[in-house]
């Protein structure tokens, strides 16, 4: 970062901007901190970031400045297309100051509020792209030095992106590595011992003439197998499944890569809350759902772009599927669409599915889980 460009002010902004970044915990809160820091920077009422995965697809876009109610009733998040995704396919910052007359705008959803100015760039580190910051709504529009400010802050916040990411992965593996030395102390210490000890009450119930203390003794010893049996249980719970080991994210990428790559549809995978710590009765339910649901809109809504929305709220799982395709009457549906298969896997789990399509204006199934 060249500092000889920026006034001595605009370097203790950045400054304080780095050590804002910097100082936020959790991966989700140093996206925000980075969105908030740029409109402060900037005097932007609006600002927003969209994480792309590590297939290229946005898995995450963080708000700020437009109420989560409006954000709900926006539906899905940008997808990439339009002026957005100018931004990826240039690699580098856009200005502009009327969205409108932008060549590459593709316009605003229903109830997104009203935008003109508009200042993105991209967020990377070296050749790694992690996503694109978008700042709008400046009173009297973006300038070059906001411009200049920004990439600055890109570069800044996608060092704290990377270091968030390897802390999480650090973190993961350290409780993987933690559990699986738990279980081999378990299996190889514990158990062995308590093996032994089962072995010696019943050669000594063999050898006692009592026979009403000879029964107590097998008795004991066969305590002593339950408890063995239930510890290899618990062991064996202790050890996460391969695939576990990988965060859900990627996962749920690649699953949409391998069923998006025999149809010429665009497919994105998209996320919202605390994914990543989804209970583990849960994680196993998601990616059927997540195959069902997506292989359904693939196979038979002809559509040309579809997105998932996997969204983790406080006590609801909510994944959300919806398409541009031709739509279909909901009410004369069969099973043959594949939903019934969704709606057995949501009430097994005390869940529920809603189905909203019409014909010609593509089709919304949302799955509800209870936490």
């Amino acid at each position: 970062m060249d500092d000889s460009r920026f006034a001595p002010a605009d370097v203790a902004r950045l400054v304080g901007a780095a050590a804002a970044v910097a100082g936020a915990a959790e991966l989700t809160d140093t996206l925000e901190a980075i969105v908030r820091t740029g409109m402060d920077l900037t005097g932007a009422r609006f600002g927003a970031l969209g994480v792309l995965g590590s297939h290229g697809f946005v898995t995450e876009f963080i708000h700020v400045g437009v109420p989560p109610e409006d954000v709900e009733k926006m539906g899905a998040p940008p997808s990439g297309h339009g002026l957005l995704g100018t931004i990826t396919r240039a690699g580098g910052g856009v200005l502009t100051d009327n969205i409108a007359e932008h060549p590459d705008s593709a316009g605003f959803p229903e109830h997104h509020p009203p935008m003109r100015s508009f200042l993105g760039v991209p967020i990377r580190v070296g050749d790694a792209v992690y996503g694109n910051l978008y700042l709008t709504e400046k009173e009297g529009g973006f300038r070059d030095d906001d411009m200049a400010l920004i990439e600055a802050l890109a570069t800044i916040g996608g060092s704290a992106i990377a270091t968030a990411r390897m802390s999480r992965r650090l973190r993961t593996v350290a409780i993987v590595e933690d559990r699986e030395r738990i279980a081999r102390d378990l299996h190889d210490g514990i158990i062995q011992d308590i093996f032994a000890v089962g072995l010696g009450l019943q050669s000594a119930a063999g050898k006692v003439s009592d026979s009403e203390v000879a029964a107590e003794l097998r008795v004991a010893a066969s305590h002593l197998d339950e408890t063995i049996t239930s510890l290899r249980r618990f062991i064996f719970d202790l050890r996460p499944p391969v695939w576990a080991q990988r965060r859900i994210r990627d996962e749920l990428s690649d699953l949409a890569e391998s069923l998006a790559e025999p149809h010429d549809v665009a497919v994105e995978i998209l996320f919202r809350g605390e994914v990543d710590d989804l209970p583990d009765r849960l994680v196993d339910e998601v990616l059927p759902i997540v195959r069902e649901s997506l292989s359904n809109a693939l196979r038979h809504a002809e559509a040309s772009h579809v997105s998932v929305m996997v969204n983790c709220r406080a006590d609801q799982l909510i994944v959300r599927t919806i398409d541009d395709g031709v739509g279909f009457d909901v009410d004369a549906a069969t099973g043959g669409l594949g939903l019934a298969n969704l709606r057995t896997r949501a009430s097994v789990l005390g869940g529920y599915i809603e189905i909203t399509s019409n014909g010609g204006q593509g089709t919304t199934v949302e799955v509800s889980l209870p936490l």
